[in-house]
């Protein structure tokens, strides 16, 4: 299973990937480690690994429920789901619905602005260049086709048109997420990775406290209750 090292297929910044007796298959394991600034600032706490697997699971369900393809198959304990192998594209979808973070520092937006519409940004995926930001020229110059383009695009809008409800609703404010998205063999494009506090700012709808990885990248403390919470009111019934 997921604890047999020879099956480790790669080792990331916050989760191991394991190879299965299926090679259509993969089991993703999430790591209490975390890390920010592209690895520069390292730290762990409990129960992370189980906040990060148990969102990503239950989130991928709600999105397939609301017609949006994504690679998930099932939660196969606290830590660790399994997923359809894919090819992955070399890109990073980032969507913004308030200014925070580095929209904020780029454009002098002042914290907290709420957008006309959804911005969507797309970075080329390289750790070694802190994953960029790019746009369509480059990203072709890459070997990524227009249609892969248009798909990243919508996929992001579409993501955030079923999600931001969805916490608004658990009083949440998702104001920007990550996402990845790879093909399987076929050719079929779907939504990847993961969606937890790790790849998402989630500030509180009454008070704005935040409760996502930003407590960790900026010291704020509370990280370990930050998240916590949030898979409190993401697995609610």
């Amino acid at each position: 299973m997921a604890d047999q090292t020879d099956n480790l297929l790669y080792e990331g910044k916050a989760k191991r990937v394991f190879t299965t007796d299926d090679a259509k298959v993969l089991l993703h394991t999430y790591k209490d480690d975390a890390t920010a600034f592209n690895a520069k600032k390292r730290g762990s706490w409990e129960g992370k690994g189980k906040t990060n697997a148990t969102m990503s699971a239950a989130l991928f369900s709600y999105l397939e429920a609301n017609g949006v393809p994504t690679h998930f198959i099932e939660q196969v304990d606290d830590t660790t789901i399994k997923t359809k192998y894919l090819t992955m594209l070399p890109v990073e979808i980032v969507v913004r619905n308030l200014a925070t973070g580095s929209i904020k520092r780029m454009l002098d937006f002042e914290e907290g602005r709420k957008f006309k519409a959804p911005i969507v940004e797309l970075c080329y995926k390289d750790d070694s260049l802190d994953d960029p930001l790019v746009n369509w020229y480059h990203l072709r110059e890459l070997g990524v086709s227009d249609e892969d383009l248009e798909f990243c695009e919508e996929l992001g809008l579409k993501v955030n048109s079923v999600l931001a409800p969805f916490f608004d609703e658990r009083g949440i404010i998702l104001v920007d997420f990550k996402i990845e998205v790879g093909k399987d063999e076929s050719g079929q494009a779907m939504l990847a990775d993961e969606i937890s506090p790790d790849t998402c700012r989630f500030w509180d709808k009454e008070t704005n406290e935040k409760l996502d990885k930003d407590r960790f990248r900026n010291d704020m403390g509370g990280v370990e209750d930050a998240y916590a919470e949030m898979l409190r009111r993401v697995t609610a019934s």
